[in-house]
């Protein structure tokens, strides 16, 4: 077994991100496997490198230990970069220099469990005024979901202890798989970044359920593994939502500096057992 926990350098890590690394380490640990840190930090306007310091404080603090060096996502563009070529290479993907002023302004689809479906706008455009407009205006790379989806079939993946689940991709629409700013999007990297690692098992929140469907469609357009899949239920605090990263009660950093201990909160959470005022749910 080889988990992973992947956090992105753009604020603290909260009770929530500890949850999903101590599931993902006793995990391994309990099979005798690895686990490994990757540090998602493609985001260049918002990765800071003293957040890279302080998660893995806060996950030494924890008293976890993982496996090798942590991997960047900044050291592997040029993959994201290969694979985007590749899709390129089979009209799987096109440009699109939509706004979201202009998505908002023409939106007549349902929302699907991303958001908003993306209406399409520019899947059609003519290849001279694809080459004419990506000349000069700034563009991101759609997947084309439903010819992709006509590529490679009916797809399913497997939800540990649950059976196999049956993907429905389209639900999300022609996703983004590199944004304007970007060489790649969340979907792309990660899907690309746990094969590499060689990840068995992928441990996260059951907010990223929907969005299993659109790794497992990546997988099977770039012949990638298929890992197992478990989304446990989301940490959230007194007010019912779950956390994000403005939630600096909630920060270990906060934790640590009024003297809760790492390894006893660790184990706490690993038997479900929250901190007074905080809850596991569902979404």
């Amino acid at each position: 077994m080889l988990t992973r926990f992947a956090p992105s350098p753009t604020g603290d890590l909260h009770l929530g991100h500890a949850y999903s690394a101590v599931l993902a380490h006793d995990a391994a640990r309990a099979a005798g496997g690895q686990f490994l840190i990757r540090i998602d930090d493609i985001d260049g306007s918002r990765s800071r490198e003293d957040y890279v310091a302080a998660s893995l404080a806060d996950l030494t603090w924890l008293g976890l230990g993982w496996d090798g060096e942590p991997l960047r996502q900044s050291a592997r563009l040029g993959n994201y970069v290969a694979a985007l070529d590749t899709l390129r290479a089979r009209d799987l993907v096109y440009p699109c220099f939509c706004t979201r002023a202009d998505i908002a302004a023409s939106l007549s689809a349902p929302h699907g469990p991303s958001g908003a479906i993306y209406p399409g706008i520019c899947r059609d455009l003519s290849e001279a005024e694809r080459a004419r407009r990506m000349a000069a205006q700034p563009h991101c790379w759609r997947l084309d979901t439903a010819r992709a989806l006509a590529v490679v079939g009916d797809l399913a993946w497997e939800a540990q202890g649950q059976g196999m689940r049956p993907a429905n991709p389209l639900a999300h629409g022609d996703i983004v798989l590199a944004r304007k700013d970007a060489p790649a999007s969340y979907h792309l990297a990660s899907t690309l970044d746990d094969a590499a690692m060689g990840v068995t098992h992928v441990i996260r929140g059951a907010d990223l359920i929907a969005a299993t469907d659109v790794h497992r469609l990546l997988q099977a357009l770039l012949d990638l593994p298929t890992p197992l899949y478990r989304h446990h239920a989301l940490v959230c605090g007194p007010n019912g939502k779950r956390l994000a990263k403005r939630d600096a009660a909630a920060s270990l950093a906060a934790m640590r500096a009024t003297g809760v201990d790492g390894p006893t909160l660790a184990a706490n959470l690993l038997a479900g057992r929250l901190p007074t005022g905080y809850s596991l749910q569902m979404p």
